[in-house]
């Protein structure tokens, strides 16, 4: 977690915060210093701390600035909670929120020691299992809600197995606040006996105590924000809709790709055959009475009426929004006999969290940006010196040891977006790897300013002193002289030549 820290913009890379939405960012998130995925409409959480910056869905600014804020405001919790800690003042909201999931995260760890002590090596990786689940890890590395949210369900079952229903059903009525779909694990609360009418009441208030907070919570807000026009009917299904198309989609990228090298549909196939045998565990090994039991089932049945916007896109969000059925799963598969093999593959999703465990810089971002503050960054616009890949021509983002890359498929461009009033000097060094011999140019502004012949196995190395990065964009084109071919060996991408540790060196003001 420390190798996403950003020296002046602390761990706002968290947040994933995009380019593309920084006009309408409220006037204090664009006054303070945060990292921005250049090219990009950012994520979720970029909506959620403008919330925790402004906690009053009723406030204009905050209404134009938050993409579907009566439908984002519904989760408020843990928007309270860091606007509480970081004492109203929005810079410290802002580092608060990002690193609210990291704290949950260590709590979490702590917390299922409870029913995962680690007295045998089963227990260990069934404890990591969860930990660095697929979900788990989106929701820490995007500052999202289904952490914390967890962290509040596990601590619920805690009280509830602990014979303290109420104030488990207390806790699970304020994580109503932070996930709405918290409410699914009332059902651990089980059904009262028959007869027994005193039972019937007591049961009855518990399950108020856990549904009336979100429940005036959201006719708050259809009151005084309104419904808006999207209040996440697409999260929904018919039975199966949702998994259908994603499976059809993930096997059908991975046909047409061959050997999925650079794709990301690989970590989707992990995934998808995680959450399929926890799935088949709960529908098929029935145990009414157990609450963990009854938790995982709930959120089983949940899985077949997920929608598209749950399950589209990579990462998708169906792994962190079924994390409860995910630890239900680990604490309850028996040990010994045939089910450690289900157990592994229903975690197999683990292994695709690597992928959202790389840092900026490293494979994700693919360039450094060296240089003074006063060059590097404009306190005005909020906004640093960024590079970015495209459009067109590139493979994803890939990282081997401490070298970050990405390889291309023909003529390819890079933007360097300069957001200072001046032109500023920078040289720019990268490094050009290539299966086979061939020339590559980069031309900047219509002009070669370094051409080579590239090498096979050789570095490669480039250094171009001396570039005036204009305000605004500067264009970077990088050229081969020959088409691109597959490497072989499985994988069928055609490429020319990947470009290597791009470092951009701010040198003066123009």
């Amino acid at each position: 977690m420390a190798r996403f820290y950003i020296p002046g913009k602390g761990f706002t890379y968290l947040i994933a915060f995009g380019s593309r939405e920084h006009a309408r960012f409220l006037p204090e998130l664009k006054a303070a210093d945060h990292y921005e995925l250049p090219g990009s409409s950012g994520y979720d959480a970029q909506w959620y701390v403008q919330i925790a910056m402004r906690p009053r869905p009723t406030d204009p600014v905050l209404q134009a600035a938050v993409d579907r804020l009566s439908y984002r405001a519904r989760r408020i919790l843990f928007e309270w909670t860091a606007w509480a800690i970081g004492g109203g003042d929005p810079a410290r909201v802002m580092g608060v929120f990002a690193l609210q999931n990291v704290v949950c995260w260590f709590a979490l760890a702590a917390l299922i020691l409870r029913w995962l002590p680690p007295t045998s090596w089963g227990n260990v990786f069934r404890w990591a299992a969860v930990l660095f689940s697929f979900g788990l890890v989106f929701s820490v590395v995007r500052s999202l809600l289904d952490g914390p949210g967890l962290l509040l369900i596990a601590a619920a079952m805690a009280l509830i197995e602990s014979r303290r229903p109420w104030l488990g059903a207390l806790v699970l009525g304020a994580a109503g606040l932070g996930r709405d779909t918290t409410v699914l694990c009332g059902s651990a609360l089980g059904l009262p006996e028959s007869r027994n009418a005193r039972s019937w009441a007591r049961w009855l208030a518990q399950v108020a105590a856990i549904l009336l907070p979100l429940a005036l919570w959201i006719a708050f807000l259809r009151l005084r924000v309104g419904q808006g026009d999207d209040i996440g009917h697409r999260n929904f299904a018919g039975v199966l809709v949702g998994l259908r198309d994603k499976l059809v989609d993930t096997v059908s990228t991975l046909v047409a790709e061959g050997y999925p090298y650079a794709s990301q549909a690989k970590f989707d196939a992990l995934v998808l055959v995680g959450l399929l045998a926890q799935f088949c565990f709960f529908a098929f090994r029935i145990r009414w009475r157990d609450p963990w039991w009854r938790v995982g089932a709930s959120y089983a049945a949940l899985l077949l009426f997920l929608g598209d916007a749950v399950w589209e896109n990579h990462p998708s969000a169906a792994a962190r929004v079924l994390l409860p059925m995910t630890l239900a799963f680990n604490i309850l598969v028996p040990r010994g006999a045939w089910w450690p093999v289900l157990l592994l593959a229903g975690n197999l999703g683990a292994v695709a969290s690597t992928d959202l465990l790389r840092p900026p810089g490293w494979g994700g971002e693919c360039f450094v940006v060296e240089g003074p503050r006063e060059l590097s960054f404009n306190p005005a616009e909020g906004l640093g010196v960024e590079a970015s890949y495209g459009p067109g021509n590139w493979w994803l983002p890939e990282k081997e040891g401490r070298d970050s890359f990405r390889w291309s498929r023909g003529d390819s461009t890079v933007t360097i977006r300069n957001p200072q009033p001046f032109a500023v000097t920078a040289d720019v060094s990268f490094g050009l790897a290539t299966g086979d011999l061939r020339g590559a140019t980069l031309t900047i502004g219509g002009k070669v300013v370094w051409s080579a012949v590239v090498r096979p196995g050789a570095d490669n190395e480039a250094r171009i002193t001396g570039i005036e990065l204009a305000p605004g964009d500067t264009l970077l084109l990088f050229q081969s002289d020959r088409p691109a071919v597959s490497p072989g060996g499985g994988d069928r991408r055609p490429i020319t030549f990947s470009v290597r540790n791009l470092r951009i060196a701010l040198k003066a003001r123009r």
